[in-house]
């Protein structure tokens, strides 16, 4: 008899804490006070266009900051909060006793282009009239050619396990953090340069990072936000003329590429490695201190006076950790490099390398060619997540009791409990069903096996199970629903259907148009597939920025059918040259 076990696994691995992005209600904020439970007038609801999303900030130009020389950040709370790298030396080496090296940007060498620009952090987030991009102040200050007034540039130390290995310092190789920014709601974000030149992290690289990859994190970032998911945000992308030396695929096919730099913006860019670096060097006074700031600059329910503070940040993580790994499953989003230096402890997305989007539903999909062995498989990254978190906790240990590390032992044994749950709720969510029923897990994990076997595409199939209305389905009219059709090709389609079916004829009060709307707001149209990337990035290397631009607009609205994504064919079958794709850790 057939068994769901396998595919089980693979959905079990994805769901801790989705949070449903209710596009059609225009809400993208992150404030409590955005959302809205509502979900009256859903027919006209459906039927607003674009322009209502474009007037989302609604912000007067006169209250936002139109010279850049008003615009400050701020380096003082961290530079009185830690030690300093006593060696004022740019030069790679192994550095101790501190948190982070000050390290001044290396200018890209001209001429200077704007790739592209997100009027949503420029204007939402750090206050800025989206026109001081045109300006050449903001290509100077954006690439590391000129400092923000408050600045002192910084590269932070910290470590990591890469692939399951101890790699000992790593650092800020090629990022500077300019400073934290204040804006009008209150929010705290630190900004950071990526591709901004060499620092005492840099090993054996240039400080650089090249037009290609600085395409896919700023667009991805950016894409990431608009599905909901936490995520560090990306301001702007500059590139440049400077010639930077890469082996793309660590073959010996080295050639010359071009420069880029993007501004990001994170809450912190404190990692897992972070801690452990400290715990490592015995720095133990340090940990504490780490610890502490970050306590209490961003786990504001947890008491500093607690002497349980630091199991209870623990607990936070491992489930916050579970939450953004979940929702990274419920998109088909594979990291990549799952190291612990790439784990945020706030838990929010940083670090986008070579990540990919599934197209066919593949529980072993790698998006990384340099992960030989397949550690970070897209159905292992429940897997690595909890490996992660014990590197974190073993990092803890110097500052627990004997009592409390027993009991971070068993916080630890929970992330699996927490996941399992919160990845049933995820893919019923996915499939519009309401309350709860005793086959509905194997009703989840039937459609995965029909998915796998058949290579249906993920992201389309749970797309167009939402736009096919129940009589569509009961007909099986599946007139341009690719992956549908490819889906229904299975022996055992008709059986999953009827099963389906009949799960939701039992929704009580729940009309066809308000399952439809619900599963539109959670399974999106739009995802960054890396053929799009790659398509973008080849005119962007040629000057060409007109497909960063379209992707970005797009990505910044997944959830609705959009014309000029149709003409392109985003949510057509992959072409075929797609599959020939090939994304490594070279950057």
């Amino acid at each position: 008899m057939w068994s769901p076990d396998k595919v089980l696994v693979f959905a079990l691995v994805a769901a801790f804490s989705f949070t449903p992005v209710h596009v059609l209600e225009f809400c993208q904020s992150t404030d409590h006070d955005c959302h809205s439970d509502s979900h009256d007038d859903t027919a006209s609801n459906s039927q607003l266009s674009l322009h209502t999303f474009k007037s989302r900030w609604n912000i007067s130009v006169s209250n936002l900051i139109q010279d850049l020389h008003q615009f400050r950040v701020s380096c003082k709370k961290l530079l009185e909060a830690f030690p300093i790298d006593e060696v004022n030396v740019n030069v790679a080496r192994s550095v101790k006793n501190c948190i982070f090296s000050k390290s001044i940007p290396t200018p890209l060498k001209g001429p200077l282009r704007l790739a592209a620009a997100s009027k949503d952090v420029i204007e939402g987030t750090l206050d800025l009239d989206v026109a001081v991009t045109q300006s050449d102040d903001f290509l100077h200050y954006a690439s590391g050619g000129r400092l923000l007034s408050g600045s002192v540039p910084l590269a932070h130390r910290y470590g990591g396990h890469q692939f399951g290995y101890w790699a000992g310092q790593l650092g800020d190789g090629r990022a500077h953090s300019l400073g934290q920014y204040t804006n009008r709601k209150g929010e705290v974000w630190e900004l950071q340069l990526k591709g901004s030149g060499k620092t005492p992290y840099s090993r054996s690289g240039d400080g650089r990072a090249v037009i290609r990859s600085s395409v896919r994190e700023f667009l991805c970032s950016e894409a990431m936000y608009f599905l909901g998911i936490p995520t560090s945000r990306a301001a702007s992308l500059i590139v440049s003329d400077e010639p930077v030396i890469r082996d793309q695929f660590y073959n010996g096919n080295v050639k010359t590429e071009r420069g880029a730099v993007v501004l990001r913006l994170a809450k912190s860019w404190f990692r897992i490695g972070s801690l452990e670096i400290l715990a490592q060097s015995g720095e133990i006074d340090l940990l504490r201190k780490l610890l502490n700031f970050v306590i209490d600059e961003h786990f504001s329910s947890i008491t500093s006076e607690d002497p349980d503070k630091y199991l209870v940040f623990f607990s936070t993580v491992v489930s916050e950790t579970a939450h953004l790994i979940a929702q990274w499953m419920s998109v088909g989003f594979a990291h990549g490099v799952c190291n612990t230096d790439n784990f945020s402890l706030l838990s929010v997305t940083i670090d986008y390398g070579p990540f990919g989007f599934m197209e066919s539903y593949n529980p072993n999909f790698v998006p990384n060619t340099s992960d030989d062995e397949g550690r970070y498989s897209i159905g292992a990254q429940a897997n690595v997540g909890l490996f992660n978190l014990e590197k974190l906790m073993v990092a803890l240990s110097p500052v627990l009791s004997q009592k409390q590390q027993n009991q971070a032992k068993i916080i630890l044994k929970g992330y699996v409990d927490i996941y399992h749950l919160r990845i049933h709720q995820l893919f019923k969510g996915k499939l519009g069903l309401l309350d709860e029923e005793q086959d509905d897990g194997y009703l989840i994990a039937f459609l995965l096996k029909m998915m796998e076997d058949t290579q249906s595409d993920f992201t389309m199939t749970f797309r167009q199970l939402s736009e096919a209305s129940a009589q569509q389905l009961q007909d099986r009219t599946f007139t341009q629903m690719w992956a549908l059709e490819d889906l229904s090709s299975h022996k055992r389609f008709s059986d999953w259907l009827s099963m389906y079916l009949l799960r939701l004829s039992r929704q009580q009060n729940d009309t066809d148009l308000d399952r439809q709307h619900r599963m539109k707001n959670v399974n999106p149209r739009y995802v960054l597939r890396n053929w799009m990337a790659e398509s973008a990035i080849s005119k962007a290397e040629k000057n060409d920025f007109s497909e960063v631009e379209m992707l970005h607009h797009i990505l910044s609205f997944p959830f609705v059918s959009q014309e000029t994504a149709e003409e392109v064919h985003y949510a057509a079958r992959p072409p075929l040259w797609a599959n020939r794709l090939k994304v490594s850790c070279s950057s």
